[in-house]
C-alpha cells in the first residue's frame, strides 16, 4: 500500500529551496546543525544532525536511504520487490532488510486478520493509484486482483522469497518506517545524541534537541490540510500518519475514493476514519500500524490497542471527532477546534 504521510515539524524544516536533493550537505548557520535533504521512496527527505560525529553520520544514513531505495521500489527493475514480483512464481534470493520487512509484514497482517496485507499491489493498480491515473474499477477488474491479495500465501526460507504467479507486492506501507529505523540505528551507533529524521512526513527523533527541549511534532489537520490538528512532544520516538485527505480523487459517481485500500472488497477503507498517528519506538512498526489501523476503523483500532499498549495513537474520525491514548496527555496539544476524548488503559 502507498502511504500518504502528513506531518509538521515546529518550527518548518521542510524548506527545501536551494537545496540539493543528491544528499550533499547544507549550511544551516543559525543553529549549528549538519542537515542533508534527499529525494527517495517519492519523497523529499530531510535530516537533522548535532554534535562531531553528525557530518559523518549524515553521509552514511543518506547512502543507507539510497540502497533501501533501490531495494524496495516497485519499479526499479532491479529491486528485490521486482524480482519477487516477477519470478513467475518461483523463488528468488533477497537482502536481509526485504526479509526484515516481509517478517513484519506476516506478523502485523496476522494480528489485525489481513487488514495489511502487502500484496495489495494488484488492487492499488486497479484503481489507478500506481501510475496517479485514478479510476472507478469495474467489478470484474476488482475480483480479479482480488484473487491475488492474500499475505499468508508468501512463502519465505531463510533469505529467499516465493509468491504465486500474478500476485504482487509493494511496501509503501512499511518502507520509510523501516528506513527510519535503519537512519536513527546509524546516528545513535555514530555518537550522535540529538538528531531528527524526516521522511516525506515520516518523523523519528533522536534524543532532545541540543538545549535539553523536546521536538515539537505538529500532526496535519485532515480538514484543513494547511493546519495542524495537534502538537506533541517527543524524543526517541517516531510519529508516524496514515489519512485519506491527499492521494484521493473523486469518482464520475461523485464519491471520494483514497489510496488506502480494504485488502477484504478491494475497495477504500471507509470505516470511519479520516487520519491514524502512531508514536512508538520503532519507525516500521508504526508505519505498518498507521495503514493497519485506518483499515480496521475506530472500534477495532482501540481494541487492538488494548490488547497491545506498547504504542500511543491519534485518531480523527468523519464526523471531526478526535481520540488520543491515555500515554500522550502529557505531550500533546489539541488544537481548540476540536474537543479530543482521550481513551484509557483498561
Amino acid at each position: 500500500m502507498r502511504k500518504i504521510t502528513s506531518l509538521f515539524i515546529i518550527p518548518s524544516l521542510l524548506s527545501f529551496c536551494g537545496c540539493s536533493v543528491s544528499g550533499q550537505p547544507m549550511q544551516v548557520d543559525e543553529d549549528n546543525a549538519s542537515v542533508r535533504d534527499v529525494f527517495a521512496m517519492d519523497t523529499y527527505m530531510y535530516l537533522k544532525a548535532y554534535g562531531d560525529s553528525a557530518e559523518k553520520a549524515l553521509d552514511i544514513a543518506v547512502k543507507r536511504i539510497l540502497t533501501l531505495d533501490r531495494t524496495f521500489s516497485v519499479k526499479n527493475t532491479n529491486s528485490d520487490t521486482w524480482s519477487i514480483n516477477h519470478a513467475e512464481g518461483k523463488a528468488v534470493k533477497v537482502s536481509e532488510d526485504t526479509i526484515n520487512l516481509l517478517k513484519t509484514a506476516q506478523e502485523i497482517g496476522s494480528k489485525t486478520n489481513g487488514a495489511l496485507d502487502v500484496t495489495s499491489y494488484p488492487l492499488l493498480k486497479a484503481w489507478g493509484f500506481t501510475m496517479d491515473t485514478q479510476q472507478i474499477p469495474d467489478s470484474k477488474t476488482l475480483r480479479a486482483a482480488s484473487e491475488l491479495v492474500d499475505f499468508r500465501k508468501i512463502s519465505l526460507d531463510n533469505d529467499s522469497v516465493c509468491i504465486p504467479n500474478g500476485m504482487q507486492v509493494d511496501f509503501g506501507s512499511l518502507a520509510k518506517g523501516y528506513t527510519s529505523d535503519q537512519v536513527v540505528g546509524i546516528l545513535r551507533e555514530s555518537g550522535v545524541k540529538s538528531a531528527l529524521v524526516n521522511l516525506g512526513g515520516n518523523v523519528h527523533a533522536v534524543g532532545t534537541k541540543p538545549d535539553g527541549t523536546l521536538w515539537k511534532v505538529g500532526v496535519q489537520d485532515p480538514f484543513f490540510p494547511s493546519e495542524q490538528i495537534c502538537v506533541l512532544e517527543i524524543s526517541d520516538l517516531a510519529v508516524i500518519t496514515s489519512g485519506n485527505y491527499e492521494r484521493c480523487f473523486t469518482g464520475e459517481d461523485g464519491k471520494e475514493y483514497w489510496h488506502i485500500i480494504d485488502p477484504k472488497d478491494g475497495y477504500p477503507a471507509d470505516n470511519g476514519l479520516v487520519s491514524v498517528t502512531i508514536v512508538g519506538e520503532s519507525g516500521l512498526f508504526c508505519d505498518a500500524l498507521s495503514t493497519a489501523l485506518f483499515v480496521l476503523g475506530t472500534e477495532k483500532a482501540i481494541e487492538y490497542w488494548h490488547s497491545e499498549e506498547n504504542f500511543e495513537m491519534i485518531l480523527v474520525t468523519d464526523d471531526a471527532k478526535l481520540y488520543y491514548t491515555e500515554g500522550l496527555k502529557a505531550s500533546i496539544d489539541v488544537s481548540d477546534k476540536y474537543n479530543a476524548e482521550v481513551v484509557f488503559y483498561d
